[in-house]
């Protein structure tokens, strides 16, 4: 007959440090510095070196929040989420309450599915790797995430599967963002305070204004009807604006919605299309300035341009781009797909950018996808388009764009991979209304100073 008794304390113990190597071999390796350090020097030099690296740390954390907040900041926010939110005898409680446990048919014990790692690379979210029991299945838990996200008094709970018997728990903790729009930024008035490798589009939700590149860049935003996708197209133009009224910056856009998104802020751009065939030769026009620029370029001996009136950024903005590149007649549609590829893949040195804005990213709806180098993905439709925008990986390391809600509160609410590393930064677009682009377009026209100007 087997026995009921458990296993003793040390062999308990023993079992845990195995599975737990880190919180033992680390803080034991500290430890043992610690105390040949004060045998060495004594114990005021091992307090000053230590008072030194508290210091250190502590200057690093005040001096340069960038650095610190991408390198340290999610390992030490990590470490604190798997022994404080997600401690054994917690994480216990909670998986036996949402029966989500097996039990050992012979003794009876309670066999709870053990958590491998914790990732914590933003404030709101965190990624758990959990080694499921023999039996269960990933939608078990998928079936469960509801009464898992009010367990762990979290928003919302999203399971991925990561390989045989072990499932991400993708843990959204709070909304960062209010249900109030972000305003849009105050017009800035004289041409050198713009920076256009950080031009504002919105917050982070660190708090922190989300600035986007528009050198050497080509911008892919997906997100479905209602999503939000339209802030991102003025706010844009409207951290340019002295840019626009110098004409450093010229702007196209194609908006195959007959007209109806940019109709209120026409006269900011340089040609506009509102059909089809219209769209096709903005396309093929500005690849030739493309290739005017490229000869002007090598006849100055020049590998890249510099932004001014004589040689000013282009942009060519596509609104719905898939009635571009996919929904139109196709032999059309394939020459059109051409030139954005030649503008894509050479456009980038001379001053030539792109930026799409699209409900479906597929391959079958973007063939050229992969060309875009930054990407926003606002609220879409199914899991599979986040890493269809976003690149793989990326929901499961809490990218949860398909589960923010369509509606106006989270309107401009997305995701983008973090500069620097591969951790989604959730974010959001500053909201234009109807008077902010006419402010916009008189300030670019007329040279009016904004009442709201920045000082």
């Amino acid at each position: 007959m087997p026995t009921t008794r458990k296993p003793a304390l040390e062999w308990r113990a023993l079992k845990w440090s195995c599975q737990h190597p880190g919180m033992v071999t680390v803080p034991a390796a500290l430890a043992a510095c610690v105390t040949k350090s004060v045998l060495d020097f004594g114990l005021p030099t091992t307090g000053g070196v230590l008072g030194g690296a508290v210091l250190g740390l502590a200057g690093w954390y005040r001096g340069h929040p960038d650095s610190f907040d991408t390198v340290a900041l999610p390992r030490l926010r990590s470490l604190h989420r798997r022994w404080w939110s997600y401690v054994g005898g917690r994480w216990s409680d909670i998986l036996l309450d949402c029966e989500l446990v097996s039990f050992n048919r012979r003794t009876g014990d309670v066999i709870v599915p053990r958590i491998l790692e914790v990732r914590a690379a933003s404030p709101s979210i965190d990624t758990i790797h959990v080694r499921i029991n023999r039996g269960q299945t990933p939608s078990m838990f998928e079936d469960k995430a509801d009464a898992l996200a009010h367990a762990l008094l979290a928003e919302r709970v999203a399971v991925v599967k990561v390989k045989p018997q072990v499932v991400a728990l993708v843990i959204e903790r709070e909304n960062p963002f209010n249900a109030d729009a972000i305003p849009p930024i105050d017009l800035p008035y004289d041409a050198d305070e713009i920076d256009l490798s950080a031009i504002e589009l919105g917050d982070t939700e660190y708090g922190q204004p989300w600035t986007q590149s528009f050198v050497g860049q080509h911008l892919f935003v997906a997100g479905a009807t209602g999503s939000g996708k339209g802030s991102l197209l003025w706010s844009p133009l409207r951290g340019m604006a002295p840019l626009l009224r110098d004409g450093v910056v010229k702007p196209d856009v194609i908006d195959l919605k007959e007209g109806m998104e940019t109709e209120v802020g026409a006269d900011l751009f340089h040609r506009r299309a509102t059909d089809w065939d219209t769209a096709a030769e903005i396309v093929e026009a500005f690849r030739d300035e493309l290739k005017e620029r490229q000869a002007l370029l090598r006849g100055e001996r020049k590998r890249k341009f510099s932004p001014s009136a004589e040689t000013p950024l282009r942009l060519l903005m596509i609104d719905e781009l898939g009635m571009l590149t996919a929904y139109g007649p196709s032999a059309e549609v394939r020459s059109v797909l051409k030139l954005l590829a030649e503008i894509m893949t050479q456009g980038r040195a001379a001053g030539f950018g792109v930026c799409g804005y699209v409900q479906e990213p597929t391959k079958d709806t973007v063939p050229i996808r992969e060309l875009f180098t930054a990407r926003v993905c606002l609220s879409v439709t199914s899991q599979s388009q986040v890493d269809m925008t976003l690149g793989d990986g990326m929901r499961l390391r809490g990218a949860l764009a398909d589960e923010i809600p369509l509606d106006p509160a989270h309107a401009g609410i997305g995701f983008v991979a973090e500069q620097g590393s591969r951790s989604p930064l959730r974010v959001r677009a500053s909201y234009q209304s109807d008077e902010d682009i006419r402010e916009l377009v008189d300030f670019v026209t007329k040279g009016r100073r904004p009442l709201r100007s920045v000082a």
